[in-house]
């Protein structure tokens, strides 16, 4: 296909794949920690040591981040032996250990900072995210994370709400459409720009986010609206809200969303709710790592 003749859709969707080949977590982990060499272990470890090591979970967890850690030691040593004992999205109990790890001693403590940093932080999103999850078990509700992540990080904590047991909402600006009160200043066609992007962009979802009962009766009336969020709401005025259902189109509610209100909030009888605390303000779980030498 000539670039002449390439649709919008076409050009739009080609960026998609060329951010995620320049954005390589594992890389910019490593160059942070380890930069030129890790002196520590070029001065102290001999070369020639080797060790078993295994990382080990020190607190009740949904483990997430196996994979990428596995992938850190690996990028730091090839040649390092790794077995994933307990995959993403397993539950494990204090003192099991996630990662085994044979090889280069030296190599083995490079990679330990970076590889423990993934996994505490991506099994304390997908921990939280389990938490939720179990708060609304029985309602019809479905558990979103927002784009409230960590810079560089978005795709991976992402992937660990997923093994938590949530759904990802949109991963950019660039595979979803959310109108919000910023985008209507300017006082835009509502019904015409959607429209449009159904035209251009027929499979995307478009959600509109409403503050009212009053601008939810008149988002009810959009021709090609998927979902109308509804933000900060209390869950009286969320049943209000929903009350207006037509076929085709899904509630989500979302801010002042916590562990103690996410289950009222989800009797209101919304399809979704979002929760931005999944990914900017999940604590993470403590892991070490435990090395013998052989």
């Amino acid at each position: 296909m000539l670039a002449s003749d390439k649709s919008p859709r076409d050009e739009f969707y080609a960026y998609i794949p060329t951010v995620e080949m320049k954005l390589d977590p594992v890389e910019i982990a490593l160059a942070e920690d380890v930069g030129p060499g890790d002196l520590t272990s070029r001065y102290f470890i001999p070369e020639a040591s080797r060790s078993r090591g295994r990382i080990v979970v020190k607190e009740n967890a949904v483990a997430a981040g196996t994979t990428v850690a596995q992938q850190t030691f690996k990028r730091v040593d090839p040649a390092l032996e790794i077995s994933v004992v307990h995959g993403d999205g397993t539950s494990v109990k204090a003192g099991e250990t996630v990662i085994e790890v044979f090889g280069a001693t030296r190599s083995i403590l490079t990679g330990e900072r970076v590889a423990l940093n993934f996994v505490q932080r991506l099994s304390g999103v997908a921990t939280l995210t389990a938490q939720f999850v179990s708060a609304v078990s029985g309602t019809r509700v479905t558990i979103l994370d927002t784009r409230k992540t960590t810079p560089g990080l978005r795709a991976l904590e992402k992937a660990a709400v997923v093994s938590g047991g949530g759904r990802n909402h949109r991963m950019g600006l660039y595979d979803g459409v959310m109108v919000k009160d910023n985008h209507l200043l300017t006082r835009p066609l509502l019904q015409e720009a959607i429209h449009q992007i159904r035209r251009e962009h027929p499979d995307v979802l478009i959600e509109v986010e409403a503050d009212s009962v009053e601008q939810v009766r008149e988002f009810v009336q959009l021709d090609g609206v998927d979902v109308i969020l509804l933000d900060n709401m209390v869950p009286e005025t969320l049943q209000k809200c929903v009350a207006f259902r037509r076929s085709g189109l899904k509630f989500e509610a979302s801010g002042g969303v916590s562990l103690q209100t996410v289950r009222k909030i989800a009797e209101s009888g919304v399809d979704f709710i979002s929760v931005g605390q999944l990914t900017h303000s999940a604590p993470g779980i403590d892991f070490s790592l435990e090395l013998v030498n052989e």
